[in-house]
């Protein structure tokens, strides 16, 4: 039976039937051109002072263009609409080229590298990688500042959030959503409760699961399991023995395939009966598939935030302006609704309980305090460190 939380089951169908398509065809199409754009509606003429004494001119363009990953913002029952943005639009006068083609942090990072090393724009003017690809962006000098005075919204940032070590007074960034990784899987094909990534290594499952290609997501879950803290320092010897039990399984064949967002079609359809997955996700696939479920596992889940930033070209006042708008309670439960994601926004479950109180009982959209206390957030330092990148690349075949 469709859990009535739910109220969008034909747009999550649509939306399946996309991410079946393979590859990154999650993707809107092609890149829409978007900074320009004189003109604007209001403070047209103004300046303002953004973070560290930035000046910013305050006119809003008439377009902009965000990019995002799949399932992340609300949307009709034919995904063809995108009411929060069409409310933003009503407001504001800023036309938005929403695109879907963040499948995978490294992935998108080599699509975009190129442009942004030669200081060219690459026509976004918000984009929202996880935190430390945020990090590495800011060292590589590939962000603008945020003009705060467009962002009084951001009051509302949760108090844990407010001080990343990258970004300690978020100058540059501001989060999107949080999210959980654990398992997503169907009981009635694994023939049980999953309770460990171990569990994915099961003969029986051959050829049936999926893998995350994201270091931080993989690597970390299997560290947990062997009673290391990922957040912290990490043992080469350790990270080593990951690298060596994920290598066996893939030349096992074991696991189907290393993904990004991508995992969640044939997961969904039946093909996949377990991956290494993001909470929200397995929530929004369970109308179509009310069979799976979610874990955490038993010795730890991964954490992090997906993050808004402002790439090089893009336009700051448009951008945070749009952030603002999002930061609202208001407007965030109506997002959360739909993704099923961890909200940074402080009052999001309080205005959520309008839509339906339901949602502000799921630990997996606002987390108890003994769920939080079994997610850790892996250490940026050591996902950048080039030895595990490349030994991690080898594994998975980049």
């Amino acid at each position: 039976m469709t859990d009535p939380r739910f109220n969008d089951p034909l747009t999550r169908r649509q939306l399946l039937r996309r991410a079946a398509v393979g590859g990154t065809a999650l993707s809107l199409p092609a890149l829409l051109a978007a900074c320009g754009g004189g003109g604007g509606i209001e403070g047209a003429g103004n300046t303002g002072t953004g973070a560290a004494g930035t000046t910013v001119k305050q006119v809003l363009a008439d377009e902009m263009t965000v990019s995002n990953w799949p399932y992340y913002i609300d949307q009709n029952d034919d995904a063809t609409r995108f009411p929060t943005l069409e409310q933003f639009t009503k407001e504001t006068g800023v036309k938005v080229n929403y695109l879907e083609d963040i499948n995978a942090n490294e992935e998108f990072f080599g699509e975009i590298q190129a442009p942004l090393s030669r200081g060219q724009s690459i026509d976004r003017d918000i984009i929202v990688p996880t935190a430390w690809l945020a990090a590495r962006l800011l060292r590589l000098g590939y962000l603008q500042k945020l003009d705060k005075s467009a962002i009084p919204n951001m009051v509302n940032l949760e108090d844990t959030l407010k001080s990343p070590s990258w970004d300690p007074n978020r100058d540059y960034s501001l989060p999107w959503q949080s999210y959980i990784t654990g398992i997503g899987y169907d009981p009635k094909k694994v023939g049980g409760e999953l309770t460990s990534v171990e569990q994915l290594l099961d003969p029986a499952l051959k050829g049936k699961i999926t893998m995350l290609d994201s270091v931080e997501d993989t690597v970390g879950l299997f560290l947990l399991e062997m009673g290391v803290d990922p957040s912290g320092k990490i043992d080469p010897a350790a990270y080593d023995e990951v690298m060596a039990k994920v290598q066996k399984a893939v030349d096992d064949g074991q696991i189907r395939k290393f993904t990004g967002n991508d995992y969640t079609g044939p997961l969904a359809k039946g093909d996949v009966w377990a991956s290494i997955a993001w909470s929200g996700d397995i929530i929004i696939l369970q109308p179509d598939n009310p069979n799976l479920k979610f874990s955490i596992p038993d010795a730890g889940g991964m954490t992090s935030v997906d993050t808004m930033v402002i790439p090089t070209g893009g336009d700051v006042y448009t951008a945070s302006t749009f952030m603002n708008f999002f930061y609202d309670p208001e407007i965030a439960a109506k997002v959360t609704a739909y993704v099923n994601y961890i909200t940074p926004i402080k009052g999001t479950k309080e205005a959520i309980t309008k839509i339906d109180p339901a949602f502000a009982k799921d630990p997996l959209i606002f987390p108890t305090p003994e769920v939080l206390e079994n997610l850790y957030e892996f250490n940026p330092e050591a996902i950048e460190d080039v030895d595990n990148q490349e030994k991690w690349q080898a594994v998975i075949g980049v």
